[in-house]
C-alpha cells in the first residue's frame, strides 16, 4: 500500500457527495458571466459608448477597486473589467470550500477515521478533495470559454479568461489544503481561506486603483500590489487585450507549491488534530457563559469582529470618494446613468446616487455576516455541541433565540459601523459633517430588514430541512444579491429583480423614506424566524 491508496475511490465518493452542490457554483458563474456579456451589448453597443465610461472609470479609484484596470475598449475587455475578478473570488470560494469539505470536515465529524480504518493512503483523502477540485474548475473554465465565444468573443480571449478563473480557483485550492492542516476545524480552515481570498481581492484593488494611466486615457496599467495578488494574476492574464498565457505560471506555481507543503503537514500530525492546537480554556468558566447567550456570543464573536473590520474598511474607501464626482471631476452621462441604475435613486445627485448603490452592497455585507452566524447552529447540532448544551436546563427556544439575538444585533452594528464610517470621511471632505453622518447612517440602516429577512430564511430552512440549511441559505444570499443589486444592470424583468428583499428597500440618500415596504420585510423577517423555531422545537436533531 502507498499513501495515495485509494485515491480513485475517495475521488468518485467526493464527486457523489458534490453532485449537486459544484453544479450549482458552476453554473452560476457562467449564468453570471452570460449575463454580463449581454448587458455590456446592449447597454454600451458602441466602442464610444464604452470609452465613455471607461474614461470615467480610470478616474475613480473606488470603482477600480470593485472592478479591475480597463484594458481595452473591445466588448470582451468591457465584460472583463465588469466580471473577472469577480468570477475569480467566485472561483476561489468555490475550490476552498470544496476541499475543506472533504478533509478537515472528514476529520471533524469522523468520517476520516473511519475512512482511514480502510485500505486508505496517508495522503488519499488530501489528493481526492483537490483531483474534484481541479476537475470543478476544469469544467467551470470549458463553460466560461465557450459562453463567451458563443457571444461572439475571439476564442483566444475567451479561454484566456476561462483559463485565468480556474487557475484562480486552483491555487486558492492549494491554500485551502494548507488551511485545513492548519487548524482544528472546518470553521477555522474556511476562515482562513476566505481571509485569503478577501486579501488578495483588496491587493489586487489596491494595484488596479494605484495604476498608471496610458496615454489613450481609458486603459491602464496595474501597479506592482496587482502581481501580489492571485485575483491580480487573473486579471493581468488581460484577455481580449493580448492574452498573456505566461501569466498563469503563477497559479499553478502557487498551486504546486501549496500542495507540496499540505502533505508535508499532513505526515506531521494526527488526523484530527491540527498543525496549531486548540488550545485549553480556563479551569473556570466566566459567569457569562452560564447562559445561552453568553456562550452563542463567546462562539460568534470572531466572525463579527471579522465582518466589522471589512464592513468599516469599505464604508471608509467609499466615503474618501467625497467632493470627488463634482466639478472638473464630474461623470460623463454614460456612468452617471449606470451608477444611477445601480441605486434606483431619483433625486439627480450623483454622489448621493453612488452612496445609495453602496448602501446596498452594505447590506448585503450584513445579511452575510447573519447568515454565517445563524448557520453556526447546524454545525453545533451536525457536530454534536447541541446535543450536549440542549441536555440541561437550556430549550430549544433559547439555544436558537440566543444565536439570532446576537445574529440580529451584530447585522444593526455592522450597518451602524458602514454609515458611520462613510458619513465620518465623506463629512469631513465638506462642511456638514453632523448632517452627513445622520443621513448615511440612517441610509444604512434601512438595509437591516431585508437582511433580516435572508436571517429568517436561514431559521426556517434549518427548522425544516436541517442537512440542506447551509446550501439554501447560502443560495438565497447569492440570489438576492444578483437580483436586487445586479438586476438593473443586467436589465432583468422587475418581477423578477422583485424576488430580492433588497428591491424593496427605500434609495436613501438618493430616494425618499417610505415607512409601509420596512414594516412589511421586517414583519416577513419576523414571520419565517418563528416559523424556523417551532419547526426545530418540534423535529429530532439531525446529523
Amino acid at each position: 500500500m502507498t499513501a495515495f491508496t485509494g485515491t480513485a475511490r475517495l475521488t468518485r465518493l467526493a464527486l457523489r457527495r458534490d453532485r449537486v452542490q459544484l453544479p450549482i457554483w458552476i453554473l452560476s458563474g457562467v449564468a453570471l458571466l452570460a449575463a454580463t456579456v449581454s448587458s455590456t451589448n446592449q447597454r454600451y453597443p458602441s466602442d464610444a459608448d464604452r470609452i465613455e465610461v471607461l474614461r470615467t472609470a480610470v478616474d475613480s479609484p473606488t470603482l477600480l477597486m470593485f472592478r479591475a484596470a480597463p484594458t481595452g475598449s473591445s466588448t470582451g475587455t468591457m465584460a472583463m473589467f465588469q466580471i473577472l475578478a469577480f468570477l475569480a473570488v467566485v472561483a476561489g470560494l468555490m475550490s476552498t470550500l470544496a476541499v475543506v469539505r472533504h478533509t478537515r470536515q472528514n476529520e471533524e465529524t469522523g468520517r476520516a477515521e473511519m475512512l482511514g480504518a480502510t485500505v486508505v493512503g496517508r495522503h488519499a483523502i488530501l489528493t481526492a478533495a483537490l483531483i474534484v477540485t481541479v476537475i470543478a474548475n476544469a469544467v467551470l473554465s470549458v463553460l466560461l470559454g465557450f459562453t463567451l465565444v458563443g457571444n461572439g468573443e475571439p476564442a483566444s480571449g475567451s479561454f484566456a479568461a476561462a483559463a485565468a478563473v480556474g487557475a484562480t480557483g486552483i491555487a486558492f485550492a492549494a491554500i485551502a489544503a494548507i488551511a485545513a492542516q492548519i487548524t482544528q476545524t472546518s470553521r477555522a480552515a474556511n476562515g482562513i481561506a476566505a481571509a485569503a481570498i478577501g486579501a488578495a481581492y483588496v491587493v489586487r484593488g489596491a494595484g488596479d486603483a494605484l495604476g498608471e494611466v496610458q496615454a489613450n486615457g481609458y486603459t491602464m496599467v496595474s501597479a506592482w500590489p496587482s502581481w501580489l495578488s492571485p485575483i491580480g494574476w487573473a486579471t493581468e492574464v488581460r484577455p481580449f487585450a493580448g492574452d498573456r498565457w505566461l501569466v498563469l505560471a503563477l497559479p499553478l506555481a502557487l498551486f504546486a507549491a501549496g500542495t507540496g507543503i499540505a502533505f508535508a503537514l499532513t505526515v506531521r500530525r494526527d488526523s484530527g488534530v491540527g498543525m496549531i492546537p486548540a488550545r485549553p480554556g480556563p479551569t473556570r468558566a466566566a459567569p457569562r457563559l452560564l447562559g445561552p447567550l453568553g456562550l452563542a456570543w463567546r462562539l460568534q464573536r470572531g466572525t463579527l469582529y471579522g465582518w466589522a473590520v471589512t464592513i468599516t474598511l469599505t464604508g471608509l474607501t467609499v466615503g474618501s470618494l467625497g467632493n470627488s464626482l463634482t466639478g472638473d471631476n464630474a461623470l460623463p452621462e454614460g456612468a452617471a446613468n449606470t451608477i444611477n441604475s445601480l441605486s434606483g435613486g431619483d433625486d439627480g445627485n450623483l454622489i448621493d446616487s453612488l452612496n445609495t448603490a453602496m448602501m446596498g452592497f452594505m447590506g448585503m455585507m450584513a445579511a452575510g455576516y447573519a447568515v454565517q452566524a445563524l448557520l453556526r447552529l447546524r454545525s453545533e447540532e451536525a457536530g454534536g455541541p447541541a446535543e450536549a448544551v440542549l441536555a440541561t436546563a437550556t430549550g430549544r427556544s433559547r439555544w436558537l433565540g440566543a444565536h439570532l439575538t446576537i445574529a440580529v444585533a451584530g447585522a444593526l452594528a455592522l450597518l451602524l459601523l458602514a454609515g458611520v464610517s462613510m458619513g465620518l470621511v465623506y463629512g469631513l471632505s465638506g462642511d456638514d459633517l453632523g448632517g452627513e453622518l445622520a443621513k448615511l447612517t440612517g441610509a444604512a440602516l434601512v438595509q437591516l430588514p431585508p437582511a433580516l429577512i435572508l436571517a429568517g430564511f436561514a431559521v426556517a430552512a434549518f427548522g425544516l430541512l436541517p442537512r440542506l440549511t447551509i446550501g439554501l441559505a447560502w443560495a438565497a444570499l447569492a440570489v438576492s444579491l444578483i437580483l436586487g443589486q445586479l438586476g438593473e444592470l443586467f436589465e432583468l424583468p422587475q418581477v423578477v429583480r422583485d424576488l430580492s428583499p433588497f428591491s424593496h428597500v427605500p434609495a436613501l440618500p438618493a430616494g425618499e423614506l417610505t415607512v409601509t415596504p420596512l414594516v412589511a420585510l421586517a414583519a416577513i423577517a419576523l414571520t419565517l424566524g418563528a416559523v424556523g423555531m417551532a419547526l426545530f422545537r418540534r423535529r429530532d436533531l439531525a446529523l
